[in-house]
């Protein structure tokens, strides 16, 4: 399940990083750490960075909005559940210099799945794990077009719904139709405008390991076991990092349905 964390900013004008997600990172690990059952057997999970009106400068982003959203997803209603009931333990809730009040939960709705399926990044995508790639560095950038870069996403994305127990070698076995087609009038339109889709990111580790993030839109074939699980856990590597989280995009004039979920 997917839902969005509203939060009404205490300092309008405050800064977050440019990238965030590590501060992210950290946030939600001092939440699941403090239940011994989830810091061992944590679930799968994902989110997004802080969804907001923003102006850029060289100490980052600046929020303007009144309220911001952050994104959480995992397929484990139980572990939503307890996050949710820990971070509004606390009035006050600091990323960056930006102060804010959680004040309501909302729940994204979407109970069907397609075989191809049109997604855009709302976090970088990230191929590989370094200590893992033998044949190409996380670092490297691979060209979307190329089988490689899908090859890479399908190898995390079986490896990490094995890793679930919840799908048999059998099962596992019928999910070898991936492939992702990335847009090639984005791609065309963003190398005319000399700007980057892909970027050098540090993980919040103690060792810094750095890896190439991509943010972009593209259409992804895949049963749709496979799209659900993407959807809630994320596509590619480090996840749990606030890395690969992806939203449908939905035709012209629709909107994504989203119910309360909880409310203080």
């Amino acid at each position: 399940m997917r839902i969005r964390v509203v939060f009404v900013v205490q300092n309008k004008g405050a800064t977050v990083p440019f990238h965030h997600q590590y501060l992210l990172a950290q946030y939600i690990r001092k939440i699941v750490e403090t239940n011994p059952e989830y810091n061992e057997n944590c679930p799968f999970y994902n989110f997004s960075g802080i969804k907001g009106q923003t102006k850029v400068s060289r100490n980052g982003l600046h929020f303007y909005s009144s309220k911001v959203t952050l994104v959480l997803a995992s397929r484990n209603k139980t572990w939503i559940d307890f996050i949710i009931q820990q971070i509004f333990q606390h009035k006050e809730v600091k990323i960056g210099n930006l102060l804010l009040t959680p004040e309501f939960v909302e729940q994204e709705v979407h109970n069907h799945f397609e075989d191809s399926t049109k997604y855009i990044c709302i976090s970088p995508l990230v191929l590989c794990k370094p200590q893992e790639d033998a044949t190409y560095q996380a670092k490297k950038f691979i060209a979307p077009d190329l089988d490689i870069f899908s090859d890479l996403l399908y190898e995390a994305t079986i490896e990490r719904m094995a890793q679930t127990n919840e799908y048999s070698d059998e099962e596992l076995a019928t999910f070898s139709k991936f492939q992702l087609v990335p847009d090639e009038f984005y791609l065309k339109k963003i190398k005319e405008d000399q700007k980057k889709f892909a970027r050098i990111y540090t993980l919040s580790t103690e060792n810094k390991q750095e890896v190439r993030g991509y943010t972009l839109p593209f259409t992804l074939y895949a049963p749709k076991k496979v799209q659900e699980f993407v959807f809630n856990c994320g596509l590619g590597t480090f996840s749990e990092e606030g890395y690969g989280m992806i939203d449908i995009v939905r035709p012209a004039g629709s909107t994504q349905r989203v119910e309360t979920y909880f409310t203080p």
